[in-house]
């Protein structure tokens, strides 16, 4: 979690492979240290004594690969509050760094943020916001003013004496001379431009950002069932780029083979025949968290008359939802055994109702389907 939110917040976050002794306790002797974008220095560009180029604290040899990273010592913000920072570089080779971003162009070397594309427009919409909360604050110092007949009785008052003009103040009660008067600030109403130029902003905002307007605002009063339907499913197939591009290719697999490799030295996990061919234990197939559905019960049916039809498997729609098709089989094996041996039957036939059905031939049909199943 902390690395896709790293995405967004600063466009990239690097992770160092940490060995640990054996004994340090724990069952495989590895950790992971996450270390953000400030650490690695965005104007340490030079070179290297040994030849090599350093663009943005990256190294690079003489045909473009990555050999090392040029990382702070401690994080530059800690200058400020701790006197023993240490303002030098470590280099660290790059087989032990996993650099987390998303690249937008061929030889990109450091991440941008996610949001970049909208920060503009949001920082403008903050200054619009915060410029009509200033006209509402003055819209609002209504004052009133009393005139006297008699100003002297007020203005020999000893309490009174060498007041000046009060400040508009909301509530501000102030006397004035006979024949005196004041004007009102009108400020100009913004009316009903107000809200149309913030739904513009954000909707531009997030469609940079390539998030859905409802979802990133929660404003559901202009969204029905089709448009956030369509709207989600576009955001799911960037997510899944992001996941299986990003996440998984960049952090999930290098992790696992770094966790393998230490498991294999420690002896943590027997592993025949791992030295020799190490590609058969990492053919790992990555299933990430299911997406929630607007209308669950009509995509069950869609997937079911796909699974029935064969353009789909049981295997595709278990690992959508986020589980191990072999691992779910061998739970219903299970529980239809135990149900066995307990003398249970549950009826998992879903009834028909043919009130839901306009044609009564379909009514009827769907009734003797579901009495054929139901005795299945």
């Amino acid at each position: 979690a902390i690395v896709a939110r790293a995405l967004f917040d600063s466009g990239e976050i690097f992770v160092r492979r940490r060995p640990r002794s054996v004994d340090d306790g724990f069952s495989v002797p590895l950790q992971i240290q996450l270390l953000e974008s400030d650490m690695l220095d965005f104007g340490h560009n030079t070179t290297h004594a040994n030849g090599n180029s350093i663009v943005s604290g990256v190294e690079f040899d003489l045909i473009g690969r990555r050999v090392a990273y040029h990382f702070w010592e401690n994080h530059p913000g800690d200058m400020l509050v701790s006197s023993g920072w240490k303002g030098g570089r470590v280099r660290v080779p790059a087989s032990e760094v996993l650099h987390i971003f998303k690249p937008t162009r061929a030889g990109q070397v450091r991440g941008a943020p996610l949001v970049a594309p909208a920060i503009v427009k949001l920082w403008v919409l903050d200054q619009y916001d915060d410029a009509e909360l200033d006209r509402k604050k003055i819209a609002a110092m209504y004052a009133g003013f009393i005139t006297s007949p008699a100003p002297t009785d007020l203005m020999d008052d000893d309490e009174s004496a060498g007041e000046g003009i009060a400040t508009l103040e909301p509530g501000t009660m102030q006397t004035l001379l006979p024949g005196e008067d004041i004007k009102f600030s009108s400020p100009a109403e913004v009316g009903g431009s107000y809200e149309a130029f913030q739904y513009r902003t954000l909707l531009a905002s997030f469609s940079a950002m390539g998030v859905p307007y409802t979802l990133g605002t929660g404003d559901l009063k202009r969204a029905n069932y089709s448009s956030l339907r369509g709207a989600i499913v576009e955001y799911r197939r960037r997510l899944e780029q992001l996941q299986h591009g990003v996440i998984v290719f960049q952090f999930c697999r290098p992790i696992r083979t770094w966790w393998l490799n230490e498991v294999a030295l420690s002896g943590a996990v027997a592993l025949p025949g791992y030295v020799r061919d190490r590609r058969a234990y990492n053919g790992v197939k990555w299933i990430p968290p299911k997406f929630e559905w607007v209308d669950p019960y009509k995509d069950r049916q869609a997937e079911k008359i796909a699974v029935q039809c064969g353009f789909k498997s049981r295997s595709d729609v278990i690992e959508a939802e986020g589980y191990d098709p072999e691992e779910v089989d061998r739970r219903i094996a299970a529980d239809r055994q135990r149900e066995a041996d307990l003398g249970l039957n549950f009826d998992s036939t879903i009834p028909v109702d043919p009130s839901l059905i306009t044609d009564p031939a379909d009514a009827a049909a769907a009734i003797e389907d579901a009495a054929d199943a139901q005795a299945a």
